[in-house]
């Protein structure tokens, strides 16, 4: 019966297009890459490739036979992680908790790195405020909570900074503050100000009350959405409000005092129980890079 060597070869030449090729990638001797494909032929007795011409060209059979011959070798490739991993740490499933004023598409590339490195790993995507994913740590779960800096971490938590998000004040372009700049912090004290804060009802220590009037929400676009309906101002990633902005719906606030945006550091977390495993020391590692 026919062998992974053999199967190997078959696909290769027809990626590659030519036995020389295939025996390039497979880096092997060209003649041990023809007697493969002879001997799997012989195996499944019928010719896979017609050898008229300059390139291999696969026959009838070689067609029908290719996709099943892809499938067990993938198939095989997972065997053998598998096998490797038999006595690995590494957890069957992590989970990445992300506060949903980062953007995502920032850390996109990141998550592709690691499932080459990591392939058997499944990955669960959590979205949340960020004092949410400080509680979500607790249960010391394999997870990774990227967040904004909070003031208070709790010893249990390895964390870093891995880069920032600009944030900038919002209003309605209808909403009686879009008429003239304020000239000092009592006038946004009486306008209703929105505000995040986690479902405990633990406001964020960079989110800071101001007015006395406040409505609150547990992700900024839901902060977004009653920005624009002309329900209050409020601080929100620039990036959520770009859209809003481009379409005439949200303006930055006017203001005559001291620029009232800034940056909101970016932190990876991960309980220590976990944080020294080879995966979580990979995924900190690409995301230092992709903000």
């Amino acid at each position: 019966m026919f062998s992974v060597e053999q199967l190997q070869a078959f696909v290769t030449t027809v990626e590659t297009g030519s036995f020389s090729a295939a025996a390039r990638r497979l880096n092997k001797a060209q003649s041990v890459v023809s007697q493969h494909i002879i001997n799997l032929e012989i195996d499944c007795n019928t010719k896979l490739f017609q050898r008229a011409g300059r390139y291999p060209q696969l026959t009838d059979a070689g067609h029908k036979l290719l996709p099943q011959a892809v499938a067990l070798l993938n198939q095989h490739q997972r065997l053998t992680s598998s096998a490797l991993a038999l006595n690995d740490q590494t957890p069957k499933e992590i989970t990445i908790a992300l506060d949903e004023g980062i953007p995502f598409k920032l850390i996109a590339n990141t998550i592709s790195q690691l499932q080459v490195k990591f392939p058997n790993v499944s990955i669960e995507f959590l979205s949340a405020s960020s004092l949410d994913i400080i509680d979500m740590l607790k249960n010391e779960k394999p997870l990774t909570g990227i967040i904004f800096s909070e003031l208070t971490i709790p010893s249990y938590l390895d964390y870093e900074c891995i880069g920032s998000v600009k944030f900038d004040l919002y209003i309605a372009k209808s909403h009686p503050l879009a008429e003239r700049a304020c000239e000092n912090m009592d006038g946004l004290r009486l306008h209703k100000q929105l505000l995040i804060r986690s479902r405990n009802t633990r406001s964020s220590s960079f989110q800071l009350k101001i007015s006395p009037d406040i409505w609150y929400a547990d992700n900024y676009f839901l902060l977004l959405e009653l920005a624009i309906q002309g329900h209050g101002w409020c601080l929100l990633p620039n990036h959520i409000a770009k859209e809003a902005i481009e379409n005439g719906e949200l303006i930055k606030l006017p203001l005559e005092f001291e620029e009232m945006g800034w940056l909101a550091n970016v932190d990876v977390l991960q309980h220590q129980r976990h944080s020294s495993l080879e995966i979580f020391k990979v995924l900190r590692n690409l995301l230092r890079s992709s903000l």
